[in-house]
């Protein structure tokens, strides 16, 4: 057996310290290489998931941000003129940029023109509705008026969050765009059967039931228009119209609408009881002779100029 020496043991001894140096460090590179990818492996899941969210909240957005669409036909003013036999005039649907035409009231003062600003989940509105609607729709029918229904949509946040107002609109912007000639019958419709303001609104589905009552042709398209809910950004950009103003062929100052509903009989606003047909029929026979007075009143003849002698 043969002793080591003490300069084999230092040798062995410096041997194993390298050995423990070389297999520290590489330790010590697989570890920083472990971490490393360890951190790349974790910015790369951060920016997948954010490049996940972000895609997330932009097909949201997108999904959420309707794309302008042309507005309904036959309410080419922001609203609906309803006359003889309570058909209504036909005019073509406006392109989405287009500015509103508003309707032209009659020259000879031989029909009134009615036209009203309304909200159906205004209760006023219900109650003018319902006290003079019917008798309304009895004058249109014979010929002796016009009137020009307006929906507008300013009550959306008060019914608990299903934005009633703007489907109800909604809903009349489609049967006026589908079927105009059934559109009076179903606007006195919703009004008979208005609900609370506190409540949440008339479903879709009910919605689509008095659009069958009013007798509308057409009915699959229009329940289509509902659900899709086709003419909410027109509905909101006519509601924002009328609130800016102004109001044409009307004597409102400021001419703009502040509240609902509003009612112009030949161009004067009415502001007496939205409860008595008798009061409103007073001021439609008032508004109608004074027109009609303004149309048929001789014209003051213009003095014409003699010629002076000559000299």
């Amino acid at each position: 057996m043969t002793n080591a020496s003490p300069s084999d043991d230092r040798e062995n001894q410096n041997r194993g310290r390298e050995a423990a140096r070389v297999k520290a460090r590489t330790l010590r590179e697989k570890q920083k290489k472990k971490e490393k990818r360890g951190r790349a492996i974790l910015q790369g899941g951060i920016a997948v998931a954010v490049v996940a969210a972000l895609a997330i909240i932009a097909i949201i957005i997108v999904g959420s941000v309707r794309p302008p669409v042309s507005g309904p036909k036959n309410m080419a003013s922001d609203g609906i003129v309803i006359g003889s036999g309570l058909k209504a005039k036909k005019t073509q649907a406006l392109p989405p940029t287009a500015e509103p035409v508003a309707s032209t009231p009659d020259a000879t003062g031989s029909v009134v023109t009615i036209r009203l600003y309304v909200d159906y989940f205004c209760r006023t509105c219900g109650q003018f509705a319902r006290a003079n609607g019917k008798e309304i729709g009895e004058l249109a029918k014979s010929g002796a008026v016009t009137v020009e229904v307006h929906p507008i949509a300013l009550l959306s946040s008060l019914s608990s969050g299903t934005r009633y107002s703007l489907r109800a609109a909604n809903a009349a912007a489609c049967v006026a765009d589908k079927a105009p000639n059934s559109f009076y019958r179903f606007h006195l419709l919703l009004f008979e059967h208005q609900p609370k303001e506190s409540s949440s609104g008339l479903t879709d589905d009910q919605l689509k039931s008095y659009v069958t009552k009013s007798g509308a042709s057409h009915r699959h398209s229009i329940e289509r228009c509902i659900d899709d809910g086709r003419f909410k950004t027109w509905v909101q950009a006519a509601t924002d119209r009328a609130v800016a103003g102004p109001i044409p062929n009307s004597d409102l100052k400021p001419s703009k609408l502040d509240a609902t509903p509003l009612v112009i009989v030949n161009g004067k606003h009415y502001k007496g009881s939205l409860t008595s047909a008798r009061d409103f029929k007073s001021f439609v026979l008032q508004a109608s002779g004074e027109t009609y007075q303004a149309s048929t009143a001789s014209p003051v003849p213009t003095p014409t100029a003699t010629a002076e002698p000559q000299d």
